[in-house]
C-alpha cells in the first residue's frame, strides 16, 4: 500500500486532529458556479466538461463525446430522485463518467452531503480498517461509494462541518503521509 505510518489508529481522532473546514479557492470557485446548476436541476454538458477538468482531465473525450441532450437527462434524473443508487446510475451512464466523477459533480453540487470517493481516501479508510473491501482502491462499485457517504456523513454530523470537510481532509491525510507511488 501507498500509505505509510499513521499517528493515530483510529479514523475519529485522526479526523480531529486534522480537521480543515477550508476549501481550495478554484473549488470554492466552481462550487460557486455550479449553484445554478442545482437550483435548475440539471448540469449542461460545459458544466460537465469543468468538472471533469477539476477532477480528471483525462476522460474529457469521452466527457465531449455526450450529447448536451443526454447530460441534461441524467443529470436531471439524478438530481430528481431520493435513491443514491439510481443517482449513481444515471450519471455513470453517460461515457467518461466512472463512481469517482460521478461523486465528484454530486460534491460540486451539493458539499453539505457529498464528498468525493477516490484511491486516496479509500486507502486510508481501508488502513484504518474502517471498509475491508476493494483494498486497490480501484472499479469502485455503488456498494463501495455508499459505504464511503455513510462514514462521512456520520462523521460530518459528529464534527459538525460538509461531507466534503472530511472527505477533503482524509485525502490530504494520505497526502501527507503517502509514501512511493499512488498506484503501487
Amino acid at each position: 500500500m501507498a500509505l505509510g505510518r499513521l499517528p493515530l489508529n483510529r479514523l475519529e481522532p485522526l479526523l480531529r486532529r486534522y480537521l480543515s473546514t477550508t476549501e481550495n479557492e478554484a473549488t470554492a470557485l466552481l462550487i460557486q458556479k455550479l449553484k445554478p446548476a442545482g437550483q435548475r436541476g440539471y448540469v449542461t454538458r460545459t458544466e460537465l466538461e469543468e468538472i471533469c477538468y477539476w477532477k480528471s482531465p483525462r476522460a474529457i473525450r469521452h466527457i465531449r463525446s455526450n450529447p448536451a441532450s443526454a447530460v441534461r437527462a441524467a443529470t436531471r434524473a439524478a438530481l430528481a430522485t431520493r435513491s443514491e443508487q439510481r443517482r449513481l446510475a444515471a450519471l455513470t451512464a453517460l461515457r467518461g463518467v466512472s463512481v469517482p466523477m460521478a461523486s465528484a459533480v454530486l460534491m460540486l453540487l451539493n458539499p453539505k452531503r457529498y464528498g468525493v470517493i477516490d484511491i486516496r481516501v479509500w486507502q486510508l479508510l481501508h488502513a484504518l480498517g474502517t471498509v475491508t473491501k476493494n483494498a486497490a482502491a480501484v472499479g469502485f462499485s455503488f456498494k463501495n461509494w455508499h459505504q464511503f457517504l455513510v462514514i462521512i456523513r456520520l462523521l460530518s454530523r459528529k464534527l459538525g462541518v460538509r461531507a466534503r470537510d472530511v472527505e477533503r481532509t482524509l485525502f490530504a491525510i494520505h497526502q501527507s503521509h503517502q509514501t512511493g507511488s499512488l498506484y503501487e
